[in-house]
């Protein structure tokens, strides 16, 4: 055998064509970007998947919950309306309901001379604190003496 290279073999091969020692360069390559172009796009698959919630995140904590389940029912049902759902309920700002109902609840408990808090419980027999309104009777009297009539 000799080492000769034959006369009409090229005297460079390209890099691509495998070695003698069987190493396709271009094959590892081309593998590395596949696994990189997969990582990237379920990276980018996932931010955008996740952009209800991220959206959803600045506004109150029920809000986000109603719109994280519904990702998660997006994510494992692959029904597309659940994201949509989920981001338009992130795009909507839901009123406070909570905070002027507990400050109605703190004004009625102050008219009513409950501590605050106290109306909150239901334990034990409701205080007996006398009418709320003057009687019938205590109502016909106060109207006899202003109109100068005898009752």
């Amino acid at each position: 055998m000799t080492t000769e290279v034959h006369p009409a073999a090229p005297h460079h091969l390209p890099f691509f064509l495998p070695g003698p020692d069987g190493s396709d360069p271009l094959l590892i390559v081309a593998g590395l970007t596949l696994i990189a172009a997969i990582v990237a796009f379920g990276l980018i698959f996932l931010r955008l998947h996740t952009l209800p919630e991220r959206m959803a995140h600045r506004g109150q904590k029920l809000q986000f919950e109603i719109v994280a389940v519904l990702g998660l029912l997006a994510l494992f049902t692959h029904i597309h309306a659940f994201w949509v759902a989920g981001l338009l309920l992130a795009l909507i700002d839901i009123p406070d309901f909570t905070g002027p109902m507990r400050r109605i609840a703190g004004s009625t408990e102050k008219i009513a001379g409950f501590p605050p808090g106290a109306g909150d419980t239901t334990e034990g027999p409701p205080r007996s604190r006398g009418p709320a309104h003057p009687s019938d009777d205590e109502t016909a009297r106060r109207h006899a003496a202003h109109h100068g009539q005898d009752a």
